[in-house]
């Protein structure tokens, strides 16, 4: 091994875990505020001085909390060593593949997605667990997160036995839901762009605490909206208290002011031109107000028609929409429609070219697309009932309408039977889009007895993965592979699969006894920095995510000087990186790619001595594992 003093003062180690949340956030107080800081150390009481802000010793305030909130942070604030696995076999095309697959507790997913996702989904739509007592309540444990996973998935033993994971009913505990939606929604907010929206399904056991907890997170600024969906097209005659329950909401909060929905396209159809009008198209529309005589007084007067004399006045209870001089101009240009009977209303006559926006406002009450259809898209694609109230595409690929387009990228974390992803290519295929998907699911273990299971799924993740492989088959026998919109454009299908793991890179886990040959023994384990079983590709992409490179990214394998050197590039951000895990390397082989002091290059660590590893220095930013 090279002499480690010399080393560090010209490359950098590579990094075996996610960004600590707690340190990033600090430094970013320091840059902005470092008299906040005494001793190294953030003083709240000056910090709170520097703001303006009430210190800990003033009046009480509003504040939203619950048993385990604290936790809760502090899940959200530590780092993993988790990384992503590609899994080949469950990928469809996967080197061209643009939508994303994940099995995976979804806390880590997200961390490990953060550096190089930070700032990049435009729609994150969610249904996760509703908290009914029926389903199972993700149980994260603060101790090792990564390690807890591994095991409960069968992925990790403990003295050889095989552990399979025991759902866990929550039944019904405000606490333990809110703990585990806390540091999600967090990271969440963190993931979207600034024009970015995220969409939650939740029903009435949940409702009243989710607002609060989006609040919290996203600001009740941010709030869009508290859309109710009609879920259930006829009632249910089974209701112990003769109330049918019809209905869910959606609650759709935003980044920033910068996000909205687009609306709905109007209905072109109502613009005519009998007259042979010149200003064009139009239709009429009423030009009653909704305000009282009482309220605005100003809005309640009589207009006349000046080819008859006759005058119209307004309901008390409503008044015109429009002022008096507004009245007047519109009179004078032709634009007030006076009707043939005396006793009629007259309205206004609005021209199409007129309008502001081809959009209509966005309705919050969504009574067209029922939890029926899903199921029906459910049996269609795996011949049985494999979900249970499954979302339909149609209401998910209108969320993905109104926020997206382009090369949007749409995140679902809890994504169940994988509807989002579905509906993400249906939207493609209508408009010629090239919006990516990215789908994560726990592989939670199904019930040994049920229907599933004797169909050979032994887990959701593996039922939302076989959707979407389905779905994209479909595709591919109807469209030749290529979503096709009107317009001739699309995004070529394909699907890239990946499995939450842990680190290929060795962890230091000390000595149990403060004696050489212990140390020794250590030392001799890290001769080499990867752990035993390793492979290129494994190791390719958690460097690619440890240095900000999206999963979409493209890998070169190039043969150089005998060397086999990866190129990995996130056309996006216009950025790429080099990687050999050779067990030796040339400044000759570096020297080959043209890099330049800005461009990342990765080796092994046992590849490099002194004197190769300050020459590789000198040309490009280098890094070892």
């Amino acid at each position: 091994m090279a002499n480690a003093s010399l080393k560090n003062k010209v490359i950098e180690r590579v990094a075996d875990q996610t960004p600590d949340m707690r340190d990033e956030l600090l430094a970013e107080l320091r840059a902005v505020a470092p008299e906040a800081f005494t001793e190294g150390r953030l003083d709240l009481d000056k910090l709170g001085q520097l703001t303006g802000s009430l210190t800990s010793e003033g009046p009480e305030r509003f504040s939203f909390t619950w048993s385990g909130k604290r936790n809760a942070v502090a899940m959200f604030q530590a780092p993993t060593r988790a990384t992503l696995r590609p899994n080949r076999e469950g990928s469809v095309t996967f080197d061209d593949a643009q939508h994303i697959f994940i099995e995976g507790e979804n806390l880590e997913t997200l961390k490990v997605l953060y550096r190089a996702y930070y700032s990049r989904v435009k729609l994150i739509c969610i249904d996760p667990p509703y908290n009914t007592g029926s389903e199972f309540i993700y149980s994260d444990s603060f101790a090792d997160p990564l390690d807890h996973y591994l095991r409960v998935t069968g992925q990790k033993t403990n003295g050889g036995e095989y552990l399979t994971t025991q759902t866990e009913k929550g039944g019904r505990v405000h606490s333990a839901w809110l703990s585990m939606m806390f540091p999600r929604l967090i990271l969440a907010r963190q993931l979207l762009c600034e024009d970015g929206i995220i969409c939650v399904s939740i029903d009435d056991h949940e409702l009243a605490n989710l607002r609060l907890l989006m609040n919290e997170i996203f600001g009740e600024e941010n709030f869009i909206a508290q859309f109710v969906w009609k879920s259930r097209k006829f009632p249910d005659s089974r209701s112990t208290t003769q109330v049918s329950v019809d209905h869910e909401y959606i609650l759709a909060y935003r980044r920033s002011f910068d996000g909205q929905f687009r609306g709905i396209e109007r209905d072109e159809t109502k613009f005519k031109n009998p007259d042979d009008d010149p200003r064009g198209p139009w239709m009429s529309r009423s030009i009653l107000g909704l305000a009282t005589a009482e309220q605005r007084p100003n809005l309640h007067f009589p207009i006349t028609d000046p080819a008859t004399g006759i005058s119209y006045n307004p309901p008390t209870s409503r008044g015109w929409r429009y002022s008096r001089s507004r009245m007047a101009k519109l009179i004078e240009e032709g634009c007030i429609l006076f009707p043939a009977n005396p006793d009629g209303r007259p309205r206004e006559k609005k021209f199409k070219k007129d309008l502001q926006t081809e959009f209509m406002t966005f309705p919050s009450i969504i009574v067209d697309v029922f939890t029926s259809d899903g199921t029906a898209e459910i049996r269609d694609i795996f011949g049985f009932q494999a979900f249970d109230f499954p979302k339909p595409t149609e209401l998910i690929r209108r969320f993905v309408e109104q926020v997206t387009s382009d090369e949007d990228i749409v995140l679902d974390f809890f994504a169940g039977s994988c509807t989002t992803a579905q509906a993400v290519m249906e939207q493609n295929r209508r408009d010629g889009g090239q919006r990516r998907s990215i789908c994560v699911q726990l592989p939670e273990p199904v019930d040994p007895k049920s229907e599933v299971a004797r169909h050979g799924f032994s887990d959701l993740a593996k039922l939302g993965l076989y959707r979407i492989q389905t779905v994209i088959e479909r595709f591919l026998e109807s469209e030749s592979g290529r979503l096709i919109s009107e317009n001739g454009n699309g995004l070529p299908l394909g699907l890239r699969a990946f499995r939450l793991g842990g680190s290929n890179i060795r962890s230091w886990n000390g000595v149990e006894t403060m004696d050489a040959d212990a140390y020794a023994d250590q030392l001799d384990a890290f001769a080499d920095s990867l752990v035993d079983g390793w492979n290129s590709e494994s190791v390719i992409w958690e460097l690619a995510l440890r240095e900000g490179f999206a999963l979409t990214s493209r890998v070169e394998k190039k043969d150089i000087e005998g060397h086999e050197i990866f190129c990995v590039t996130d056309p996006e951000r216009e950025q790429n990186f080099h990687i050999c895990l050779d067990e030796t390397i040339t400044v000759d082989a570096v020297r080959a790619l043209g890099l330049t002091r800005e461009n990342l290059f990765v080796c092994r660590d046992k590849a490099l001595d002194d004197t190769l590893a300050a020459n590789l220095a000198l040309q490009c930013r280098l890094k070892v594992l």
